[in-house]
């Protein structure tokens, strides 16, 4: 495995084994009483992540919550968006302190991204969790965006609306718009984690690994970061 300054890797044999490791990191951070508030991802690779949490005896309920994104113009109740995913495999097994969404249908989308930033700023993340896109971007921070960026409406690229219209369901269109945590906002938080599994995360992953900071690869700004941990089954 290659190294680059600031950031660890993890490497585990499989996606399961990596949520076995995150788990480690979260139950760590509990018991010694440094996560109070934390950023969470959804997607597949997350579902056993949340599985692990909701089957273990850890008390989250002084923690607060703050997730990545959310798609525009869908509603909360619409098995598409990460609202509904977070109660289905989280929100609703697991008590929290308090659980900030995104809302995807707020009447004015810049105000929206004002409350959300506002709250972060009030509230810190002790962690972040993150995946990674197959062109790098984290979040939805396409390959362009600022690195300065805070939280946002995003357009969202051909590449990435092409990966997760696969996980669409009931025929729903997938929005081609976004809000998410800006780039900013993310290297914000104290420690971050994140997975990338399968040899559609190479790219970014090699991309890092190179130790050059580009905006044509958002990923590549977790190198001004201090505390970064991946946790990955590429060899690299």
């Amino acid at each position: 495995m290659k190294k680059v300054e600031n950031v660890k890797f993890s490497k585990v044999d499989n996606a399961e084994q990596g949520s076995v490791a995150l788990f480690q990191i979260i139950k760590e951070e509990l018991e010694k009483d440094r996560l109070h508030s934390i950023g969470l991802a959804t997607g597949n690779t997350m579902i056993p992540v949340y599985e692990k949490w909701v089957n273990s005896d850890l008390d989250f309920s002084n923690v607060t919550t703050f997730n990545l994104d959310e798609y525009v113009g869908i509603s909360a109740d619409s098995p598409n968006s990460y609202a509904y995913f977070m109660h289905e495999h989280l929100f609703d097994k697991k008590q929290f302190k308090e659980t900030f969404l995104l809302n995807g249908l707020a009447k004015d989308l810049e105000e929206e991204c004002r409350r959300y930033e506002d709250l972060l700023e009030e509230h810190g993340l002790d962690l972040q969790l993150l995946g990674v896109g197959e062109n790098g971007h984290i979040a939805f921070n396409e390959p362009g965006t600022s690195f300065d960026s805070v939280t946002h409406v995003a357009k969202l690229t051909d590449s990435t609306l092409s990966v997760n219209s696969q996980l669409f369901a009931n025929d729903e269109k997938i929005p081609d718009t976004a809000l998410s945590l800006g780039i900013g906002s993310i290297l914000r938080a104290k420690k971050i984690v994140l997975l990338a599994f399968g040899e559609r995360k190479r790219a970014a992953l090699e991309k890092l690994l190179e130790g050059h900071v580009t905006a044509e690869w958002p990923i590549t700004k977790l190198l001004h970061h201090d505390d970064v941990t991946i946790i990955t089954d590429l060899e690299l």
